[in-house]
């Protein structure tokens, strides 16, 4: 199997660009790629409350179930909100487009920090919590949790590397088999419930007895605290308005329904879940988690306990998918502003973002690394970019229907009369008022969320957070201050092309004399134009040598040797073009180098690829110009003879094999060496 058939057989085939059209989704693969965040979410969300809540005592796990029920309500203000969101910015792009096209520029630079940083976590997160559900039923695993945590990052990677569709459908069956294995445990726990055949769970392994006694601000502190991470739940509200243009047509219409869809598992598997856990008296614990206890308690510990736990695993797996899907949409977003680098806009042969998903990768790795997979320390860093997201969505549209209001009032929007703005288009509606509302009541909520987590988490690692925010706001902006200056520096205007033929200096290096030296020549004459060949003698004891080849074998043009008593190439070459600039400042000087080309990744690190270095000597010159001229080994070979292991020094003469012993080329420091040096034989470099 070759290069290309290994890449196809990871990667899928390569995709024109042209088929971008048939890489959409469908609702319910929109389904499993997006919502599987906020699904997973249940399996860790209702855990974290209850390790809340333990400071007080199993008498206060009653607490759980109003918490629950308080955040399923910030779930539905939330999906009315962000259903809005999607018909006004079917283009997706989420709280990072609203915001930028209402709030302005440093409200969407926030944004996308907080964005980027939530996928980051996502991923962390979710899969470490995976790894947590399948120790449950295999506490040795307990003992490789990180392993396995990088090795789930690492199938996740290459799946997506492969694009949006085919993850969708490899992960659409799990996604489904986790919603049918809760709904049959919720319906079996609440029948049992109902009919007196549910016993409280026992023996829960790593249960912490010790209680506080906490009245007062510190009572009210610390339900705020248990409401927090509950919130942790609605993290992946976000995730469909993001990726509105991979669903199929009408796309918001799709995108809006399975935002419905999602908000309605997830209601329902959380309030069950939560409603079971208390009945169940399930106690807080980082070796058993609540979905385990809830399933042996209704199931005991058989095979459908065992199901429904390999079954969370899964859907928490596919939580990183969602960032996977995400993050690098975002920032290609922020690239395509100018907010990051430009290459996070490119496509991969799967017309995938692949640079997205390589950094989302790796930062996702190394905070498991960090932190060791414990999902408990990871939390406080999760909510609060999610929720600072929401509340600049929320409070964006808010804007945004106040606007359309107001132009409504003076006239210039009207039911024939459309505005069209940066990411949209403002269109008529009668109902502006009560959007309005609805999206500035969901801005107060989610603000005030944040700032209780904010609070609440701070000294847990929230703090984080607060320093990182800004310190990637500062890091976007400069990278956009950059790309201003290269824009105005590159600018055409009031700039006209000179008529004026300035002169041209042209250098051909030569470190040897050989073929590559015979093509570098070559390609000087087509030129048409005077050249100067320039040896860099970093072994003097070389150079009568050179010198009498040169006169023997080229027979043309001066060789001019440049001496470097400390063996460098690159300080005497710019040394020497910086002279010729400053005797023509308003000429060019024209540098032509090789490069050997071996045909083989590995076979080319064998050799000192010199080129690289002389084109960083020239770096920062103005009026230096470079042409590099390959010389292909294989082309050479073909050329000499035949022969699988036949190289290009074969077909050199005889006499060319006296220089390899010659003792002199011994001293030659190989990192300075320059092209084509002599070291090992001129033919063999």
């Amino acid at each position: 199997m070759n290069m290309t058939q290994a890449r196809a057989w990871t990667f899928g085939r390569a995709l024109r660009t042209g088929e971008s059209a048939h890489q959409t989704i469908s609702k319910t693969i929109g389904l499993a790629v997006f919502a599987s965040d906020s699904l997973s979410s249940v399996a860790y969300a209702g855990g974290e409350v209850l390790l809340i809540l333990a400071v007080l005592g199993a008498t206060s796990f009653w607490m759980a179930i109003p918490i629950t029920v308080a955040i399923s309500v910030l779930l539905i203000i939330l999906t009315f909100s962000y259903r809005q969101t999607i018909f006004a910015y079917p283009g997706g792009g989420g709280a990072y487009v609203v915001a930028r096209d209402n709030l302005g520029e440093k409200a969407a630079q926030v944004a996308g920090a907080a964005l980027l940083i939530d996928y980051i976590l996502t991923v962390a997160v979710s899969v470490s919590s995976g790894v947590d559900q399948i120790a449950s039923i295999f506490p040795v695993l307990f003992n490789y949790k990180v392993q396995i945590a990088l090795l789930l990052i690492l199938f996740i990677t290459l799946m997506n590397l492969r694009g949006i569709k085919e993850s969708g459908r490899v992960f659409a069956v799990p996604a489904y088999w986790f919603i049918g294995m809760m709904v049959i445990l919720l319906v079996t726990g609440l029948v049992k419930a109902a009919t007196g055949g549910l016993a409280p769970v026992q023996n829960v392994p790593g249960v912490e007895t010790g209680t506080l006694s906490l009245t007062g601000f510190a009572f009210v502190f610390l339900i705020l605290r248990a409401f927090s991470s509950g919130t942790t739940a609605l993290t992946g509200v976000e995730a469909i308005s993001n990726g509105i243009t991979v669903f199929k047509k009408p796309k918001s219409r799709n995108a809006a329904t399975t935002l419905v869809w999602d908000a309605a598992v997830l209601m329902f598997m959380f309030l069950g879940l939560g409603t079971l856990g208390y009945l169940v008296q399930a106690q807080p614990s980082e070796q058993e988690v609540l979905i385990s206890q809830v399933a042996r308690a209704v199931y005991g510990t058989g095979l459908m306990r065992t199901l429904t736990l390999l079954s969370a695993t899964v859907i928490l797996i596919m939580a990183a998918n969602t960032s996977f899907a995400d993050f690098p949409r975002v920032a290609a977003l922020q690239a395509g502003d100018g907010f990051l680098p430009r290459q996070f806009t490119f496509r991969g042969s799967r017309l995938v973002f692949g640079w997205g998903v390589l950094i989302l990768a790796g930062f996702a790795s190394m905070l498991i690394v960090v932190f060791q997979g414990n999902v408990s320390r990871l939390i406080p860093l999760y909510a609060i970019g999610v929720f600072v997201c929401f509340t600049l969505s929320q409070g964006g549209m808010a804007k945004r229907w106040r606007r359309i209001g107001n132009l409504m009032k003076a006239g210039e929007l009207t039911p024939e009369r459309s505005i069209p703005t940066h990411s949209s288009v403002l269109h008529f509606d009668r109902h502006w008022l009560t959007k309005m509302m609805l999206n500035g009541f969901g801005a107060v909520i989610t603000a005030i969320v944040a700032a209780i987590f904010l609070i609440t988490k701070f000294t847990h690692g929230a703090w984080i957070i607060v320093i990182l925010i800004p310190m990637l706001v500062w890091l976007f902006f400069t990278i956009h201050h950059h790309y201003q200056h290269v824009a105005q520096a590159l600018s055409t205007q009031g700039e006209t092309i000179s008529h004026t033929r300035h002169p041209m200096l042209t250098l051909v290096l030569v470190s040897g004399v050989h073929r590559e030296t015979m093509r570098l020549v070559e390609v000087a004459n087509s030129m048409g134009m005077p050249w100067q060949a320039v040896h860099i003698a970093v072994n003097e004891a070389a150079v009568p040598e050179i010198q009498r080849k040169w006169n023997e074998r080229i027979g043309m043009g001066e060789l001019l040797i440049l001496k470097s008593p400390y063996r460098s190439v690159a300080q005497p070459l710019r040394s020497y073009v910086k002279r010729q600039l400053r005797k023509n400042p308003e000429g060019y000087v024209h540098i032509v180098m090789g490069e050997l080309r071996t045909g083989s990744p590995m076979a080319q690190i064998l050799h000192q690829n010199a080129h690289f270095i002389e084109q960083l000597a020239l770096n920062g010159l103005d009026g230096v110009l470079t042409t590099v001229v390959p010389f292909s080994l294989d082309s050479a070979t073909r050329r000499g003879g035949t022969g699988a292991l036949k190289s290009s020094a074969d077909a050199l003469p005889d006499e060319e094999w006296d220089s390899i012993e010659e003792p002199e080329f011994q001293d030659v420091e190989l990192a300075d060496a320059g092209l084509a040096n002599e070291v090992i034989g001129e033919g063999m470099r």
